[in-house]
């Protein structure tokens, strides 16, 4: 299993735990889109989160989709998961170049951009979707997640999330972290954490000595009693099909169409997700307006 999630209790079930190893995944997505390097991190953040989030979904038909919309120049992150493991996304403008912070790293933050909104869409089968926002607080991803859990879930999370960009821009090492302290947890099993939490080097660090989900879980958690509950694959998968381009097409309307016909004689839509080009003939079109009409 190369790209996978360990979820986890820890410190007498008091602290619910999740550890992604997603360095594939998000090299996957890097040759997809063809992200410049700070773009590739924004995006492997965003998807190694939103992942986990997948897992933490009850049913199987349920789905979330994150949305990170700051006012830097990458414009838009969006990603989509669901509850088996499998999650897509991609960045408004993923070819971005930007000057590295003064500390040498990646400026995730400026490419976001610090001023903003999170919105997470989770549809749960019910009516109405449940929506939840908050605010960006830095652009750097793993710090807007912790406050999206803390003001729309009101769940205290730790989150912490890295991709280390190789010099040749393919992806090293990828993954992250989400630890969340349930209801019942003492003032001493929080304060605990929070020490622990400080002496923890950066997720893409820790990764560059361990290479092991539940090596890296062990030293995250030394001193508490961990618990692995299960590990799941997770995997980067795009469900586009002709059938749901024919209804994103059938619901432009009926005079949009029929300019499409006139005009060209032919459409092509690119999935936004896989990058996937599907092609409709004059005849397919014509098909589609009937519907519409």
């Amino acid at each position: 299993m190369k790209n996978y999630v360990i979820r986890a209790v820890a410190a007498n079930k008091n602290l619910r735990v999740f550890l992604a190893v997603t360095t594939d995944l998000v090299e996957q997505a890097r040759k997809i889109h063809d992200t410049t390097p700070v773009a590739t991190a924004a995006l492997g953040r965003t998807l190694t989160a939103t992942a986990m989030m997948g897992l933490m979904l009850k049913g199987q038909r349920d789905k979330l989709s994150v949305q990170i919309k700051g006012e830097g120049p990458i414009k838009q992150i969006l990603a989509v998961a669901d509850a088996s493991g499998n999650v897509k996304g991609y960045v408004s403008n993923p070819h971005i170049e930007l000057p590295l912070r003064e500390d040498g790293k990646l400026d995730v933050g400026g490419a976001v951009g610090r001023k903003g909104k999170m919105v997470v869409i989770k549809d749960l089968g019910l009516k109405e979707p449940y929506i939840g926002q908050s605010d960006l607080v830095s652009g750097e991803i793993a710090e807007d997640f912790t406050a999206y859990f803390a003001y729309s879930e009101q769940q205290p999370s730790a989150v912490a999330l890295g991709v280390l960009v190789d010099r040749d821009y393919t992806v090293k090492h990828a993954g992250g972290w989400i630890i969340q302290v349930l209801p019942d947890a003492g003032e001493e099993i929080i304060v605990k954490l929070e020490e622990k939490l400080k002496d923890i080097p950066a997720v893409t660090k820790l990764m560059e000595t361990v290479s092991d989900g539940e090596e890296i879980l062990k030293m995250l958690l030394e001193g508490f009693d961990v618990e692995i509950l299960d590990k799941t694959e997770v995997r980067l998968a795009c469900d586009c099909s002709v059938e749901k381009l024919e209804k994103a097409l059938i619901s432009v309307g009926e005079k949009a169409l029929k300019e499409m016909i006139e005009e060209d004689g032919q459409a092509e839509l690119t999935c936004h997700f896989c990058n996937k080009k599907y092609h409709f003939d004059k005849e397919h079109l014509l098909r589609l307006y009937e519907q519409a009409v």
